[in-house]
């Protein structure tokens, strides 16, 4: 994985500094309210942390704790290095295709009215397509990992979803067939965005209808039936690790990073953004702090909210008990690999995953560093996260 250094302009020092504005509008729910406050929060004095010293140059460090929230730019990096190990580790050794579902912004006001809603029926209209595909097109049932995303280069509201899908199925006859008959596609693009597009507003009126908020839709979802709906496909990739590599790049990333904010200064924050009207050339692009925070805050997930999910074949309840069956052309020797990562400590891990070593001192780069005291945390009054945050921006 690529090591990065530290970002000069941080999600951070723009909350800092236009989100005391923000809050004042009253636009922001508490759930989004309470993501701002602990982005201010990671990797500061007030959620504590450790007081270090290098044994070689005796050089004192002090290391904060992060916030772990799923939102903050600073927290995904090891977590997504640990997901893309364990999904290798269960992933079949076969050919992977990489499918995209998209959904046209006609419907994003049900995403802004109920996003639990509008994302479940995008999970289960993808899901259902290729589970219906799996047996039409080959007799088989065949799986996906998919990973949400709602936002796009720039920030705007853009719901779709990355799936991963193996060239494999399991078919009635209870036997494993390799599938895919083109390289380029697993299914006709255009017969798999006809089919998403029927099962996604067929579920989504239903849904709508138990609510009974069917009427005040019913003009977005017109539209929506009448626009062109696109799923793409891209060629298949050569192995399962190759794959499974590719798709950590998309699951534990967040709306903006810290890498992609060039500036700050009194009004604006400028950011780079792909133009994919340009051969998605990267371009800057300006928004006033306040707008830039807002469109952050459309992406913030409900409580809870599982944004990478499987299904069919690898699916957990079905995964361990087809791969006991399936025979792969190549497959790695999974129980030496639980048994190599047993006496890995966490830092070691860290450092083979993503190439940084914890214990390493930044100043003399030779000696390791020891912790010789815990820095308690600073305990927020709970319920008082509006004022807690507003303290934070004054």
């Amino acid at each position: 994985m690529e090591k990065r250094g530290r970002s000069k302009h941080e999600l951070a020092h723009v909350v800092r500094q236009f989100g005391k504005r923000l809050l004042q509008s009253g636009e922001l729910s508490p759930k989004q309210i309470k993501v701002l406050h602990n982005i201010v929060q990671c990797r500061t004095a007030d959620l504590g942390g450790h007081e270090q010293v290098c044994e070689a140059c005796g050089a004192v460090r002090y290391s904060y704790n992060s916030c772990g929230d799923r939102h903050c730019p600073k927290c995904q990096g090891a977590k997504q290095a640990l997901w893309v190990e364990r999904l290798i580790e269960s992933t079949l050794a076969v050919k992977h295709y990489h499918i995209i579902f998209t959904v046209p912004h006609e419907l994003n006001p049900i995403y802004l009215w109920d996003r639990r809603l509008y994302c479940n029926v995008l999970f289960r209209a993808a899901s259902r397509t290729l589970h219906s595909f799996g047996y039409t097109h080959y007799g088989c049932e065949t799986g996906a990992v998919a990973v949400l995303h709602t936002w796009g280069q720039n920030l705007s509201l853009h719901p779709h979803l990355h799936c991963i899908v193996p060239a494999a199925g399991y078919s009635l006859s209870g036997k494993w067939r390799h599938i895919g008959k083109y390289e380029s596609y697993l299914y006709p693009v255009h017969q798999l965005s006809a089919a998403f597009k029927g099962k996604f507003l067929d579920s989504v009126k239903r849904e709508l209808r138990k609510v009974s908020a069917m009427d005040g839709f019913r003009g977005c979802t017109e539209k929506a039936h009448q626009k062109k709906w696109v799923v793409y496909c891209e060629s298949s990739l050569a192995g399962a690790e190759h794959v499974i590599r590719y798709l950590g790049q998309y699951t534990h990333r967040i709306a903006i990073s810290n890498q992609r904010i060039l500036s700050v200064d009194a009004t604006h924050v400028t950011f780079v953004a792909k133009d994919y009207r340009d051969r998605a050339q990267k371009k800057p692009v300006a928004l006033t702090g306040e707008e830039f925070l807002r469109r952050f805050s459309l992406h913030v997930m409900p409580d809870g909210y599982v944004r990478i999910r499987r299904f069919g074949i690898y699916h957990h309840a079905t995964t361990l008990h087809l791969e006991l069956q399936f025979v792969p052309d190549e497959k790695p020797d999974i129980e030496q690999l639980v048994a190599d990562q047993q006496d890995e400590t966490a830092s070691a891990r860290i450092l083979r995953l993503t190439g940084f070593d914890l214990t390493r001192c930044p100043h003399c780069k030779e000696g390791r560093l020891m912790v010789i005291r815990t820095l308690p945390r600073i305990r927020s009054p709970a319920g008082h996260l509006p004022s807690m945050l507003f303290a934070k921006l004054l």
